[in-house]
């Protein structure tokens, strides 16, 4: 099976006040063990897991999970409550695509202990994952990437190509503020386009204006702006596997599928008298029943039409996009975080290809629920609510599944 592994180059890590607390995982949705090689003062360690796809391996490690919060506190976080202090040596930088090499094979090129096929296979780089060469020998590269160094024939592998290493990795501008203002322009008199809570990751789209402090982002309610004194600059990779990696993690993935499976058995027991509830406005709910993807579907659609609400996670009263994707799954009993950028590590990898009705499908700043036949459920902003989309309506930075 294929497994891919992510690394995270970090470029700036801002000191502001206000972060959020750390994220919280169930073992039902907990991140898989491994190592993430990110280039910075800290070394954060997340695996991503995946028995269905080749999208799986080493993934970002998580921020904090954003606080529920109400409308009226909402509108009085601004900007200015954070003092970010930079200095010149801690600055958001564009991203250098030099020196990396990007492999270029149908699946994945077995990277091996010597220059030979006779080699010791130990461990596998994937198609568009990035490494270092560190030396050649013939016709093979000695290579480093994430945990693993060894050697790979040349001809599999791509270098001093910064195009390619730019259309194979993903830049990322992370909330490190308590409430982030997407902006219509690069300017704080700018109209408000959306907020993020702390931690989030926003898909950067344009750098043009990072001399001036500011960088365009990819949000729910648009494209628009963020200062770079309140988020972290990075670029995300795909990366190497080793053979024990691999093996603890389809381990690790089994045991995690077992356990999410039976918390919503027993979740679904202990509602079984339940056959349906009713909400303040009147409107009737049925409980959930079954574990499985389809269930957890069935149970997210019957809550269209309900309202968005930044920072909440009620489903008939008012949610945000994470608040929606947690509160569904709870009912199932599994617990997740309240973070749609946490939300890329819980359960197991997927291909965009295989998606199936209940899987998480994250994007910019956003989660939803896949229900099938191309389309995903979310709470989607304050003028649309919860409601369906096209599963491609905005570029999908990753899919998870949970059973």
């Amino acid at each position: 099976m294929n497994r891919n592994r992510k690394m995270k180059v970090v470029t700036y890590s801002l000191a502001a006040g206000l972060l959020i607390g750390s994220a919280s995982f169930a073992s039902v949705a907990a991140p898989l063990a491994g190592a993430t090689a990110v280039l910075s003062t800290d070394v954060e360690t997340q695996t991503e897991a995946n028995s269905y796809s080749t999208l799986s391996g080493i993934n970002l490690a998580m921020a904090g999970m954003l606080s529920t919060a109400t409308t009226e506190a909402q509108t009085e976080v601004t900007e200015s409550e954070t003092e970010a202090v930079a200095s010149e040596e801690n600055k958001n930088e564009a991203a250098d695509y030099t020196g990396i090499a990007i492999a270029q094979v149908d699946n994945y090129v077995n990277v091996r202990s010597e220059a030979s096929e006779e080699g010791e296979v130990l461990g596998k780089l994937y198609n568009n994952s990035a490494a270092e060469v560190l030396a050649t020998e013939g016709d093979w590269y000695k290579i480093s990437s994430g945990s693993v160094t060894g050697y790979v024939k040349s001809e599999f592998v791509v270098t001093d190509n910064p195009e390619l290493a730019a259309s194979v990795s993903t830049r990322l501008a992370t909330v490190n503020t308590e409430t982030l203002y997407v902006r219509a322009d690069a300017s704080t008199d700018a109209e408000i386009i959306s907020m993020v809570p702390s931690g989030d990751d926003l898909t950067v789209t344009d750098e043009s204006t990072l001399d001036s402090g500011w960088v365009k982002v990819s949000t729910e309610d648009g494209d628009g702006y963020v200062s770079t004194d309140y988020v972290a600059l990075s670029t995300e990779y795909i990366y190497a596997e080793s053979k024990e990696e691999e093996e603890a993690r389809l381990e690790k993935e089994e045991a995690e599928r077992k356990a999410a499976e039976e918390a919503a058995a027993a979740a679904v027991s202990s509602r079984s008298s339940k056959s349906s509830s009713s909400s303040s406005s009147g409107r009737s709910y049925s409980a959930p029943s079954g574990t499985s993807g389809s269930a957890v579907a069935s149970y997210a659609c019957q809550f269209v039409g309900n309202p968005y609400v930044y920072g909440g996670s009620s489903l008939t009263n008012g949610t945000d996009c994470s608040g929606f994707v947690m509160s569904v799954y709870a009912a199932f009993g599994v617990s997740l975080p309240h973070s749609s950028s946490a939300d890329r590590s819980v359960g197991y990898a997927v291909s965009t290809d295989a998606m199936q009705p209940g899987d998480i499908v994250c994007y910019s700043g956003h989660v939803a629920i896949y229900v099938g036949n191309g389309t995903i459920v979310h709470a989607s902003n304050p003028t649309n609510g919860i409601c369906y989309s096209s599963v491609n309506y905005r570029s999908i930075l990753a899919v998870r599944r949970i059973f």
